[in-house]
């Protein structure tokens, strides 16, 4: 058997700094996220669905729930939701009858692009929190280490559609007049 490389009481500090840490964090970043999306009356998960919907293009519910963090029921009912205000559609596949897809409509593409062309860095608190850590070492706090923690509790396979979603923004996105906007598509020829 092996030894323990740790102490009882460095376990117990660890994880109460980190869901202390993590749950002031989440607050606000939830108030945040809250008033950003406000205008478009959506919630936070209805735009972490349109998010998903939007990133993945073709996302299984399972998808969602996994990558939102949520449970398979309130991936699917905040779904529905988006589902009747004509934002999203569902599907099946014919190779897998057993998933639900989620595809979004024009309406619900529009209205996630507006969303994004909306965000405003100065009404992020964390953004803000983080920008004295920019100023003195020319870039943002590194959360390599963070992600490997959420690695070993989500998986492989949950940290490459973090990646993925995060590179789709990257390459999808321009900034102009200081607003984020689709890029437009390449013509193929």
């Amino acid at each position: 058997m092996q030894e323990r490389q740790y102490s009882m009481k460095e376990s117990i500090l660890f994880t109460q700094r980190i869901g202390q840490l993590s749950k002031a964090l989440w607050k606000s970043i939830e108030k945040d996220w809250q008033n950003w999306i406000k205008p478009f009356e959506l919630n936070i998960n209805e735009h972490h669905i349109l998010w998903i919907a939007y990133q993945l293009n073709g996302a299984s519910i399972s998808d969602v729930a996994n990558f939102g963090v949520m449970h398979v029921s309130t991936a699917f009912n905040f779904s529905k939701k988006l589902e009747e205000r004509g934002l999203l559609t569902f599907s099946k596949k014919e190779n897998d009858k057993r998933n639900t897809y989620i595809c979004l409509t024009e309406k619900g593409e529009s209205l996630f692009l507006d969303t994004m062309a909306e965000y405003n860095p100065n009404n992020s608190a964390a953004f803000s929190a983080a920008l004295p850590i920019k100023e003195l070492y020319g870039k943002f706090p590194e959360l390599l280490e963070m992600m490997t923690v959420v690695r070993h509790i989500y998986g492989d396979d949950f940290m490459e559609i973090f990646e993925k979603s995060f590179t789709n923004i990257e390459d999808s996105f321009v900034e102009e007049n200081g607003q984020l906007r689709q890029k437009e598509p390449v013509p193929v020829k």
